[in-house]
């Protein structure tokens, strides 16, 4: 009603201005008819804010006179909403702490909101729909800045495209990568170029060239969880086959695989460096809150971007592993690690933690 009877106020204001107009343009207006009693409701239904129909008589009015009632349109909720849990949250067929298990929401990880009632939501995330309890769940602002701390951009290539040195059609090249290929982004930037990570490198590419995605770890369904355990136990079972002794015990493919990783992410980096990216990959192998293999760790959904696109498959298929990187990964199997138990890094990119060359471990 207050709002109603300012809207009014100000609207009366430009009538009486057009009512103190020079007598002639005032006779003007009144021979071509009764303009103000020709509106619904008259003058008396605007100077009477009880009228019922003096919503619609203001419009009328505002937009005869050439200044129409614009509605503020409402700031876009946030739709997407985060684990707020040490370990993982299970995920239920219907609003009820007694209903079904229908697959579980790992920490770190997030999805999108379709429906909320009674302290529940019914999220999708990955292949899992169902309802989560909101008392362990992040929304709005909080779920934005986890979102934003854990997940990460990434750019499709939609062809075969050149990588460019610098934002400019005309720059150097630093390579090519096929179509599908996926890459982390480092920038959007407004001129039309994206920043990629290309080998360590800052790389280029024409924002008409990419399909973006923002990537969250996800849920898991329970035959998913299922195929996963199975896979780990046939890991572990095959690695007792080739016993080495050291602070974690594996085979000599498990250790060819973390340093495939470690070339991918840090290739051109100190060795300090490559030593960093083994040890956060055992970091989370012991922490209660990932996978506790070193296979399920690298190939978790939306964690590495080699491991994503197929990348450290190729390297490690291809038995051209650096020296280097395979010491890298024997230290960090022997539990050197120069990060601490940090769990997580990425191109630096001004967020605080702890920067060891091109990256910061956080």
């Amino acid at each position: 009603m207050i709002a109603k009877r300012k809207l009014f106020a100000r609207l009366l204001g430009l009538l009486l201005s057009i009512s103190l107009m020079a007598g002639a343009g005032l006779t003007a207006m009144a021979s071509s008819g009764d303009y103000l009693n020709g509106l619904s409701g008259g003058v008396s239904a605007i100077i009477d804010p009880s009228a019922t129909n003096t919503t619609q008589v203001i419009q009328e009015t505002a937009e005869r006179i050439g200044n129409p009632v614009v509605e503020e349109e409402e700031e876009e909720a946030y739709d997407k909403v985060m684990a707020n849990v040490t370990s993982a949250l299970n995920i239920r067929s219907q609003a009820d702490e007694g209903s079904d298990i229908v697959g579980r929401l790992y920490k770190d990880c997030g999805g999108t909101i379709l429906e909320r009632k009674d302290g529940w939501t019914k999220i999708q995330s990955g292949n899992v729909i169902g309802w989560a309890n909101d008392d362990y769940l992040l929304f709005d602002e909080d779920a934005k800045e986890l979102a934003g701390s854990v997940g990460k951009m990434v750019a499709y290539m939609d062809d075969v495209l050149r990588i460019r040195q610098e934002p400019d059609k005309e720059a150097a090249l630093y390579g090519v990568l096929p179509k599908g290929e996926a890459a982390e982004v480092l920038e959007v930037q407004e001129d039309g170029w994206v920043c990629i990570d290309y080998e360590g490198e800052n790389g280029y590419v024409s924002s008409e060239y990419v399909t973006l995605d923002f990537l969250i770890d996800h849920a898991e369904t329970l035959e998913e969880i299922k195929a996963r355990e199975e896979a780990e136990e046939a890991a572990r079972r095959e690695a007792k086959r080739h016993v080495n002794y050291g602070e974690y015990t594996t085979d000599a493919d498990t250790k060819l695989l973390l340093a495939a990783l470690i070339q991918c992410e840090a290739g051109s980096e100190s060795y300090e460096g490559k030593v960093a990216v083994g040890a956060v990959v055992m970091n989370r192998v012991r922490s209660s809150a990932y996978p506790n293999t070193i296979h399920g760790v690298i190939y978790a959904s939306g964690q590495f971007t080699p491991a994503m696109n197929g990348k450290v498959n190729q390297v490690y298929e291809s038995g051209k592993i650096q020296e280097e990187c395979i010491r890298a990964a024997e230290d960090a199997l022997s539990g050197t690690s120069p990060v601490g138990d940090l769990t997580h890094f990425r191109r630096n990119n001004g967020r605080e933690g702890l920067v060891i060359g091109h990256h910061v471990f956080y």
